[in-house]
């Protein structure tokens, strides 16, 4: 038995060294409508969310090698972002980043224009900070349909099929999806095994929210990322002005109906935009970055601790301190344990920018 599965670890290691695909891909055009939420599964497979597709497209990048992180830098990425597409840096909208775990190369996700009419792209910028568009027309990929994500229009007449996928990630061989469906509680999260198969019915997610004073159902995940609480798989999320809430990946199942934790306020009038966790000198860290209130960093150990949030209030739990240094971060993820790329955007102008995590 161990000679066994010896030689079938050589033969999945040789596999990827030498750009197999995984199960269930197959070359042809990877068919998008929209370029939304984006993330890493093993291997180097892109994960982009259609959102108005309601789907989630998985892309063989052949990105395999691998590199230590660097520090990677682009000034005037707006400019570059529109020559490279053939369009002006003001009809350029940045919808995500990621960065491969394994190249360190970076992955954005593009709207080209305005309106219902944007076209989507995605783009690649090496370790040199090197841009190039990453052909569509015929790679190996996958895709999985949502069967309940969110149609019609809200009571502002926005189109919900919009916010059907807010955030996702890769969690313990599962691709956890964040978003809007059709029930009637619509704040849902769907854990869809992967590679993919069938799509399956998300959980509904209720919660309380400190702000409002009141438990909510129907308001979307804006960002979220995985995160082991006591040795179990949580997702830790954060809603618009801003609770923070922990979630268990196991009760993650068809239909069931989850009462989240929410363990943080951390201020209204807000939406957060992005987060990552690190490790540092031996202890574990949150940094999110928010729409009007610049970059939060907080303790992520002893989060099981905190009581659950229950009563109106205006800011309760988890500590935090903004960090003043870091001004107009709109997209944020992690190279390593010792760095982080932020995309900057201020008084019009798009950067890109490694910073120290400490």
């Amino acid at each position: 038995m161990y000679v066994r599965n010896s030689l079938l670890s050589i033969f999945l290691a040789a596999a990827v060294a030498f750009g197999a695909s995984p199960a269930g891909m197959k070359a042809g055009k990877a068919e998008l409508k929209s370029a939304g939420p984006l993330a890493f599964a093993p291997d180097g497979v892109l994960l982009v969310a259609d959102t108005l597709a309601g789907a989630i497209v998985a892309i063989d990048t052949e990105d395999h090698a691998k590199a230590a992180g660097t520090n990677i830098a682009v000034k005037g990425l707006a400019d570059q972002l529109a020559s490279l597409t053939g369009t002006r840096p003001d009809q350029i909208l940045v919808n995500d980043m990621a960065v491969n775990p394994i190249s360190k190369n970076v992955y954005l996700s593009l709207s080209r224009g305005k309106g219902p009419d944007a076209l989507p792209a995605i783009v690649k910028i090496d370790r040199a900070g090197k841009l190039s568009l990453v052909s569509l027309d015929n790679v190996k990929h996958s895709m999985v349909r949502l069967t309940d994500a969110a149609e019609g229009t809200d009571a502002r007449g926005n189109n919900r099929r919009m916010e059907s996928i807010t955030d996702l990630a890769y969690v313990d061989g599962k691709v956890v999806i964040a978003g809007l469906s059709n029930e009637e509680f619509s704040s849902n999260l769907r854990a869809v095994p992967y590679p993919f198969q069938d799509s399956v019915k998300g959980a509904s997610i209720e919660i309380y929210h400190g702000q409002h004073g009141k438990f909510e159902t129907n308001s979307p995940i804006r960002t979220f990322v995985p995160y082991k609480i006591n040795n179990e798989s949580h997702i830790l999320a954060a809603y618009t002005c801003t609770p923070l809430v922990k979630i268990p990946v196991s009760q993650l199942k068809a239909g069931n109906k989850v009462k989240g934790t929410t363990i943080a306020e951390l201020g209204n009038r807000n939406r957060p935009l992005d987060m990552i966790v690190y490790t540092k000198a031996g202890k574990n860290w949150l940094m999110m970055a928010n729409s009007s209130r610049g970059v939060m960093k907080m303790p992520a150990d002893g989060l099981e601790k905190y009581e659950a949030i229950t009563t109106q209030t205006e800011k309760q739990g988890v500590p935090f301190e903004t960090l003043k240094e870091l001004t107009g971060v709109q997209q944020l993820d992690k190279i390593d344990e010792n760095s982080a790329l932020i995309l900057v955007s201020e008084g019009g102008v798009m950067d890109l920018r490694t910073i120290p995590l400490s």
